[in-house]
């Protein structure tokens, strides 16, 4: 197996157990003319920030931007609080829609039920809290589905609410 080598800067490679040859002295001003090249500026601005002037100058150009900053952000929340408060309105818009499409409303504003509907509220109302099993068997219908149906339609309604209480679903009547 043969040992890795290092190529010289003539191009020669030298063993791994050779000595590297000390830095030259031209090589030495060379890199400490770049080092002083590089740091130079770096070390003028430094002493220009001890300046209380471009000090002050520096804090009056950040709170500037900051005040445009928060000129912008305000600007935004307002756009979007109007965009919210549109989409509010929509939102009521179709609830008033939906429930006018799941029950009639009288004059007076209250809404008004089909006939099974308000024997199921009244049922609820008796029983405190019931669940689509207790309704399938009191109205007799041939699947949970289709009382779980008419329950979540007085939800969405807002004449019942409902809780999950195990892996069963209650719902209870508004007061």
């Amino acid at each position: 197996m043969t040992r890795p080598k290092h190529q010289h800067d003539n191009g020669e490679y030298m063993n791994k157990d050779e000595k590297y040859k000390p830095i030259a002295e031209g090589a030495r001003r060379e890199m400490e003319a770049i080092r002083e090249e590089i740091l130079s500026p770096l070390e003028n601005d430094v002493h220009k920030l001890r300046d209380p002037l471009v000090l002050a100058a520096l804090m009056n150009s950040v709170a500037t931007e900051r005040e445009n900053s928060n000129r912008l952000l305000k600007t935004l929340v307002e756009r979007l609080d109007a965009k919210f408060g549109e989409l509010d309105a929509r939102l009521t818009a179709l609830e008033g829609g939906h429930a006018a499409a799941h029950g009639a409303r009288d004059g007076e504003g209250e809404i008004l039920l089909p006939a099974v509907d308000e024997e199921m509220l009244r049922f609820v109302k008796e029983r405190r809290h019931v669940s689509a099993e207790e309704v399938k068997r009191r109205f007799n219908y041939k699947g949970k589905n289709a009382a779980s149906a008419r329950l979540n339609k007085l939800f969405a309604m807002g004449l019942l609410s409902k809780r999950q209480v195990g892996r069963a679903v209650l719902y209870c009547a508004k007061q």
